[in-house]
């Protein structure tokens, strides 16, 4: 059990997600999705109505910001940063020029994490590479995954992605998308108009 155990951590897809910031955020939201509303509705201290408008609240908002980042970051940022990368080291650095886009740089790191046996005889890589780097992935012994330029990049646009889409863009979009939903499921009383115009007609005592 704890050769399986130690073989699991160790195992190259385990460290391909350990070393990649949107990975590890996406397991990380799809952990909060699932438990923190768990842990609400097993409080026995709060009412099985307040569990359940308070688990359903919390289930929307890391739901939101999981679809948020699942169309932010890879689209945009990961891509974005690759391009920008490209451009700006194009002449400091020869990793990139390697690569035509992101796709074929995350091909290559997944063939990349095979050990030498199971890539010199991979007919899949041809397919998904170009020609100098399937050839390169065939014939090199040593640990081929050496573009740590790319990979840094990469890696700062998940990061800065992660910030802006979960920090900041997250609690503002969810404000649009959890309160309607609870309305809909009717755990939440619609606004009333005179509540609105009450609210919007007091005023700050200046006197006081």
């Amino acid at each position: 059990m704890i050769n399986g155990i130690t073989s699991f951590i160790t195992s190259n897809p385990l460290s391909t997600i350990a070393q990649s910031t949107s990975s590890s955020v996406t397991i990380e939201t799809m952990m909060k999705a699932i438990g923190r509303p768990g842990f609400i509705l097993i409080d026995n201290n709060i009412s099985p109505e307040t569990k359940k408008y308070a688990a359903t609240k919390e289930f929307l908002y890391q739901a939101t910001c999981l679809l948020l980042y699942a169309v932010l970051v890879v689209p945009v940022f990961k891509h974005g940063a690759f391009k920008l990368g490209k451009k700006l080291l194009k002449n400091q650095s020869e990793n990139f020029a390697k690569f035509k886009n992101l796709r074929e740089y995350t091909n290559y790191r997944k063939y990349a994490k095979l050990d030498y046996k199971h890539r010199a005889t991979n007919t899949k890589i041809d397919d998904e590479m170009s020609p100098e780097l399937a050839q390169y992935l065939h014939t090199c012994k040593d640990n081929p995954e050496r573009f740590n330029a790319v990979k840094g990049c990469i890696e700062l646009g998940s990061l800065i992605g992660s910030v802006l889409g979960l920090a900041v863009l997250a609690p503002q979009l969810s404000h649009s998308i959890i309160h309607p939903v609870l309305r809909f499921l009717g755990m939440e009383e619609p606004v009333k108009k005179s509540d609105t115009d009450a609210n919007s007609e007091k005023k700050v005592d200046i006197k006081a």
